[in-house]
């Protein structure tokens, strides 16, 4: 008897606990990006770069800190290029917590830029570009190209990609898709310099002598240190 009243316990206890809890993409869940999965990538192509057209840099708050999600921010620590001259900055000033600065320029050669002085040094990959955006060929130049590409941006997570302006995002998005990944688990969210959010984290620092100028911070950054001249030039 006692035996059976246990058994009965239990299994109330069960049934409560099954009633109460809910799956992760189920039912009262799809209001919750913190929760749900991610909808599929979907560029607005009426967007000069094919910023996404649900996941932005005005809605990124609500997707930050998934496990099943890398964060990049494509841009450069200074960037040679002129941004100043379209309203832009050149200088990483600020970025948003949970990204990875990881410069787009040194992972593989630029479109054509409206601008002025754009890198031209050394990047992982050669990539050349069709008129129309889409690629021709990306050729790795060292030996290593592949694993850096693989480790900073893992096939089996959702990427989530932003930089200034979103045109290095928009490069890196159409790179990794050529190069094999999964298009709907790739993102371009567009430009940082418009993010208005909770979560941005400045890398500018003012000094407390009001005479002396700002600078950059650097060392407040997640970023990926690529030395060329330790890699492996892969031979003609």
């Amino acid at each position: 008897m006692k035996r059976l009243i246990c058994l009965l316990i239990v299994l109330g206890c069960a049934l409560s606990f099954s009633a109460c809890a809910k799956p992760v993409d189920g039912p009262g869940m799809e209001n919750d990006p913190a929760k749900s999965a991610l909808p599929a990538a979907e560029p607005d192509l009426d967007s000069m770069f094919g910023v996404d057209k649900h996941i932005t840099i005005a809605n990124i708050d609500d997707y930050l800190g998934r496990e099943d999600t890398v964060y990049r921010d494509m841009r450069m620590l200074y960037d040679p290029a002129d941004y100043a001259a379209i309203g832009g900055d050149a200088d990483l000033s600020f970025s948003i917590k949970g990204f990875k600065v990881v410069p787009y320029p040194f992972i593989g050669s630029l479109q054509a830029l409206p601008v002025d002085g754009a890198y031209t040094g050394e990047s992982l990959y050669t990539v050349v570009w069709n008129d129309d955006g889409t690629i021709a060929s990306a050729t790795p130049n060292y030996k290593e190209s592949e694993m850096a590409l693989n480790e900073l941006f893992p096939k089996d997570k959702n990427i989530i990609l932003t930089c200034g302006g979103g045109g290095y995002a928009g490069m890196m998005r159409t790179l990794l898709i050529f190069l094999g990944w999964d298009e709907s688990k790739v993102y371009n969210i567009g430009g940082a310099w418009e993010y208005k959010g909770d979560n941005k984290f400045e890398i500018i620092a003012y000094p407390e002598d009001a005479n002396e100028d700002s600078f950059l911070a650097t060392w407040r950054a997640d970023y990926a240190f690529i030395q060329f001249d330790k890699l492996h030039p892969v031979e003609d």
